[in-house]
């Protein structure tokens, strides 16, 4: 007789940033990409270089599962899209529309410096309802609540982190 064992679902964590390889934040994207996997966590990025590299590095080399929702199609590629440590390439062929998958797909979300794009990724996520985390991401301001977490290093980032999954694993049991 076939035996079926049920999982939890996966906790999905965007990391969204700079596609700059010299962006400031690498190391700690590629620390988080690494703690987001030894949690079993899945880590979803935008699948190019900087800090979607980084971060998918980490992940990778912890064992982790690395999802990249890419702006091109499959047909057109576009240089270091997907980068070599991403396991599933989600090929959109939707460039700067694609954001909105990256907002609205993961549980939480850790934004890492960045710029403009960052910035549409954060606020497409406050909008879905998507708590955002912000390590040293764009600044903005809005008058209405909204569940961002400002955080000055990597450790905060994690706490904060683990809390947003206690309370949504809480609220799913």
């Amino acid at each position: 007789m076939l035996e079926i064992s049920v999982k939890r679902k996966p906790v999905v964590v965007g990391i969204m940033g700079s596609h700059r390889e010299d962006a400031p934040s690498m190391k700690d994207a590629f620390i988080l990409g690494e703690l987001i996997a030894q949690r079993g966590y899945v880590l979803l990025t935008g699948g190019g270089t900087g800090v979607m590299k980084a971060a998918s590095e980490g992940a990778h080399r912890a064992g982790g599962f690395v999802i990249a929702v890419l702006p091109n199609d499959r047909k057109r590629p576009l240089h270091d899209y997907p980068n070599e440590f991403v396991d599933i390439p989600i090929y959109t062929g939707m460039y700067d529309a694609r954001n909105v998958i990256n907002a609205k797909t993961p549980h939480i979300i850790i934004a890492l410096g960045g710029g403009s794009g960052t910035l549409s990724e954060i606020a497409l996520a406050l909008r879905a309802g998507t708590p955002v985390i912000g390590l040293g991401a764009p600044r903005f301001e809005l008058t209405e609540a909204i569940s961002f977490t400002p955080v000055s290093t990597v450790d905060e980032a994690i706490r904060e982190l683990d809390r947003l999954v206690d309370q949504l694993l809480g609220e799913s049991s």
